[in-house]
C-alpha cells in the first residue's frame, strides 16, 4: 500500500477512536491491573515499610546556582529510545492512562473555556494536567492519597493495597504517552514533533524534599529542577526570580508570567511544556495574511499553506467544517472552524462533548488546500484555579497530606502549566504540487479550534482555541 493511503487509513483511524472515547460516558472497568499495585508490590511495600528508616531527604540549591540549559533535541532522542524498546504490556498501560487523561481534558478544558474571555485563545494539555496531578498522587497520603485517586479516576473499591494506583506506573506510562508522539515523527517522510516537558520545584528555603519523590517524576518530566528561595517576604520578587530562572533554563518565553502569590506557601510547582508541529509538504505564505478577529475586526498574520488528501466535513446544521491533518504516521492535527465568528462558543461546546462520535464518522478524504495561521501560542493557568471552579479547592489545599514530599508540613502555593504551543511548516520555499481537479479550499482565517492526538495512546496531547492568532492565551 502507497505511503500516502497508510497515512491516510491511520488518520481515519486515530479520529474514530478518539471519538468512541469523547462520546463515551465516564464508565470504567475496574481494576485498571496494569496501574495499581500488584499482590507481590504489595507484600514488598509492607516489608520495606516494616523494615526502612525515613526516606533520604535534601534541601533544593539556592535558585541562584548555575543550571545548565534544556537540550531540546537530547530529550528528544531519550524519548525516541525509550519507545523503540517499548513491550506489550507497556503499551496497553499507555492507553488506560490516555483514557483517564482525555476524559479529565475534556472536563478541565470546558472549565478553562468558561473561565477564559472568548475574544482571546485558549490552550490545554491533558498530558501534562494529568501527570502534575499524577505527581502529587505521588507525593500523597490519606486522605489526598485517596481522594487524588478519585479525581483521576481510578476508584479504590476496598481501600485495599491492590485496589490503589501504583503512581510510578502512571509515570511511567505517561513517558510511553509523550514517547509514542515524538517517535512517529520523521517515520515514512513525516516532519519531526518536539515535545519537552520540565518540571520546577521552587520551595521555601527551610523545607526539604524527599529524594524518592523528586526522582520518582523523571518519567513525566526528565528534567526536574528543584530550587530554593524567599517565598515570603516578597512574594512578587520571588515570582519574578522564578520567570527569569525558568526563561534562562528552557529559553522559552512565556507571555503569562507566573505572578506573587500567597506568603505562607512552602512549594510552588510549574510544569512547562514545548510542542513544536511541523506540516509536511507546507510552507510559509509570503507576506502577512488577513485573519477575521470578528466580523469587522481582521489582524494579520503569517499563515502556512499546503495541499493534500486529508480528512474534512462540512457540517451546515451546526455551521462548522472539520478538517483532519496527519502531522505524523501516528499523530492528528484536527482543525474545527465555525461557519460565523458568533458560533465559536456553541461550537467549542459541542466539539468537546458528546457530538464527536457522530461527526467523527462523517469525515471523509478530500483532495484539499488547507491555509492556517503558523501559530505560537503560548499559555499559563494555575491549577489551584481550576481545581476550585470544579468544587476542590482544598485538593491541594493547607490540610493536604503531602507526606511523601516532605517530612514537614508542605503548603502547596500556585500549582503552573505553562504551555508554548509552535505550528509551523516544515520549510520556508513553497511546495509546488501537481494540479488536482476540484480541490477544496479551506482558509481558516477566522476563530478555530484544535486538538493534537496520537493513536497508539489514544491520548490527546492538546486542546485549544485560536481566536486571535496574535493574542495572548
Amino acid at each position: 500500500m502507497a505511503p500516502a493511503a497508510v497515512s491516510l487509513r491511520a488518520t481515519i483511524f486515530c479520529f474514530l477512536a478518539w471519538a468512541g472515547l469523547a462520546a463515551g460516558d465516564r464508565v470504567y472497568i475496574h481494576p485498571f491491573h496494569l496501574l495499581v499495585y500488584s499482590k507481590s508490590s504489595c507484600d514488598q511495600l509492607q516489608t520495606s515499610n516494616a523494615e526502612t528508616p525515613k526516606d533520604p531527604a535534601f534541601t533544593p540549591v539556592p535558585i541562584q546556582a548555575k543550571t545548565s540549559p534544556v537540550d531540546e533535541e537530547a530529550l528528544r532522542e531519550q524519548q525516541v529510545l525509550a519507545a523503540e524498546k517499548l513491550e506489550a504490556e507497556d503499551r496497553v498501560r499507555a492507553t488506560e492512562v490516555g483514557m483517564l487523561l482525555n476524559f479529565m481534558g475534556f472536563r478541565m478544558y470546558k472549565t478553562l473555556s468558561e473561565m477564559c474571555s472568548m475574544a482571546g485563545s485558549a490552550v490545554l494539555s491533558p498530558t501534562t494536567l494529568f501527570g502534575t496531578l499524577a505527581s502529587f498522587y505521588l507525593g500523597a497520603l490519606d486522605p489526598t492519597a485517596n481522594r487524588l485517586q478519585a479525581f483521576l479516576g481510578v476508584p479504590g473499591e476496598d481501600q485495599g493495597c491492590t485496589s490503589r494506583l501504583d503512581g510510578h506506573k502512571v509515570l511511567s506510562a505517561l513517558q510511553t504517552i509523550q514517547g509514542l508522539l515524538v517517535a512517529q515523527g520523521g517515520a515514512n517522510g513525516q516532519a519531526r514533533l518536539l515535545l519537552s516537558t520540565v518540571v520546577g520545584l521552587f520551595t521555601a528555603p527551610t523545607l526539604s524534599l524527599k529524594q524518592p519523590f523528586v526522582q520518582g517524576l523523571a518519567p513525566f518530566a526528565p528534567i526536574t529542577l528543584p530550587r530554593s528561595l524567599d517565598l515570603a517576604t516578597d512574594p512578587d520578587l520571588a515570582a519574578e526570580k522564578i520567570n527569569t530562572f525558568m526563561e534562562a533554563v528552557t529559553g522559552w518565553k512565556m507571555n503569562r508570567p507566573l505572578t506573587g502569590g500567597s506568603p505562607d506557601s512552602t512549594l510552588l510547582f510549574n510544569a512547562y511544556i514545548h510542542f513544536q508541529g511541523k506540516m509536511k509538504g507546507f510552507s510559509l505564505l509570503p507576506g502577512l495574511q488577513e485573519f477575521w478577529v470578528d466580523n469587522t475586526t481582521s489582524v494579520l498574520v503569517p499563515m502556512l499553506s499546503g495541499t493534500g488528501t486529508f480528512q474534512h466535513w462540512s457540517d451546515a446544521q451546526n455551521n462548522l467544517s472539520m478538517t483532519g491533518v496527519p502531522l505524523s504516521e501516528n499523530a492528528c492535527l484536527l482543525l474545527i472552524q465555525p461557519h460565523g465568528a458568533s458560533d465559536l462558543r456553541k461550537v467549542e461546546a459541542l466539539t468537546f462533548q458528546h457530538d464527536f462520535l457522530t461527526w467523527m464518522k462523517n469525515l471523509s478524504p478530500r483532495a484539499t488546500r488547507l491555509t492556517v495561521p503558523q501559530l505560537a501560542l503560548r499559555g499559563s493557568y494555575d491549577l489551584q484555579d481550576l481545581l476550585a471552579q470544579v468544587k476542590l479547592p482544598t485538593l491541594l489545599g493547607a490540610e493536604a497530606n503531602l507526606g511523601k514530599i516532605s517530612d514537614a508540613n508542605v503548603r502547596v502555593g500556585k500549582v503552573l502549566n505553562s504551555i508554548l504551543f509552535e505550528l509551523k511548516a516544515e520549510g520556508e520555499q513553497p511546495i509546488e504540487s501537481a494540479q488536482q481537479p476540484e480541490v477544496l479550499e479551506v482558509t481558516l482565517n477566522r476563530p478555530f479550534l484544535f486538538a493534537v492526538y496520537e493513536r497508539d495512546s489514544t491520548a490527546l496531547h492538546f486542546l485549544g482555541r485560536v481566536a486571535n492568532p496574535l493574542s495572548m492565551v
